[in-house]
């Protein structure tokens, strides 16, 4: 486990657990009062032993975010069949790419910075070479992440990259994150049509978490995500503001009805999108083609606030 720290921050990192950042909280002193709050949903004990990414606070995405529908599409003329490999559930869509399910390695660290590295032969989950970096940055005000995936094969592949934040939900918490289109699905979780639903202009507005049960894509994403949280048993009213740089473009919001938690993901492309390209174009769907020695990089920042 790798500690960084920066002020009332703290971050605790998993490279060995997918890369996976394993806990982000803060010291905090209000009236008298103080102790220490988790900006994201911290990893369990249990989940560490048991090296589950689904159990950490976040996770990358390389290459390639959310799920493709039955492991089945193309490439320009190559046909792609990857496996299944949900951990938990016997789901037909191989979700999240690889790098989240592999140790990474560390090639840099210091008190407040860290530098992790996956590299990736050609195989059935993933059939091009690569390699990904993830570069950790801590401040007293925010962490900053910047990742970028590397084409190594000697083909162009197609890429998407991003993170897959969890954030405590207790009631009354509440979201704003403006967009222009959401991708509706179906009982599988997979888009079928963009559509400008009441969940967007609520978003837009800024809604209790309470009132949304949803697993969706969002287009036009305005590149932030504000997060509030009320007053409650682990210390003030406070906020986190995320912030990404295209091609982070896109964004997931995972908000099961009485979850105590919920995923607010930074990506850069939208599920199934080698599948709905020929029907939707790049601007709906997003991912990238990355020539060989080509790089993709993304940026993003969590900023937490005290009211």
């Amino acid at each position: 486990m790798l500690e960084l720290t920066a002020g009332p921050l703290r971050l605790q990192v998993a490279p060995a657990v997918g890369g996976s950042l394993a806990r982000f909280d803060g010291a905090w002193h209000a009236g008298g009062r103080s102790g220490r709050v988790d900006w994201l949903r911290p990893a369990s004990a249990h989940g560490l032993a048991r090296g589950d990414p689904l159990a950490m606070a976040s996770f990358p995405l390389v290459p390639f975010c959310n799920r493709i529908r039955h492991g089945r599409a193309s490439f320009e003329g190559r046909e792609l069949r990857f496996p299944s490999n949900h951990p938990a559930q016997a789901s037909p869509h191989p979700l999240h790419g690889i790098g989240w399910q592999r140790p990474w390695t560390v090639t840099l660290r210091g008190d407040h910075h860290a530098s992790l590295r996956l590299e990736a032969s050609a195989s059935p989950a993933w059939p091009w070479r690569f390699c990904a970096e993830q570069h950790l940055e801590l401040t007293p005000q925010q962490l900053r992440v910047t990742m970028t995936v590397t084409n190594l094969d000697t083909a162009a592949m197609p890429a998407g990259i991003g993170h897959h934040p969890y954030f405590p939900h207790p009631s009354g918490t509440r979201l704003t994150s403006p967009a222009a289109a959401m991708w509706v699905g179906d009982a599988e979780v997979m888009p079928t049509a963009l559509e400008v639903t009441d969940a967007v202009a609520q978003l837009r507005e800024g809604v209790l978490l309470s009132q949304l049960d949803l697993d969706n894509n969002f287009v036009g994403w305005e590149h932030r995500t504000l997060v509030e949280w009320p007053l409650d048993a682990q210390g003030p009213r406070r906020s986190l503001l995320m912030e990404a740089q295209a091609p982070l473009d896109y964004f997931v919001l995972y908000c099961p009805r009485g979850a105590d938690h919920f995923c607010a993901e930074p990506v850069s492309q939208c599920t199934d999108w080698l599948n709905l390209l020929p029907e939707y174009g790049r601007g709906p769907l997003g991912g990238a083609r990355l020539e060989p020695g080509a790089t993709l990089e993304a940026r993003f920042t969590l900023s937490p606030r005290w009211d």
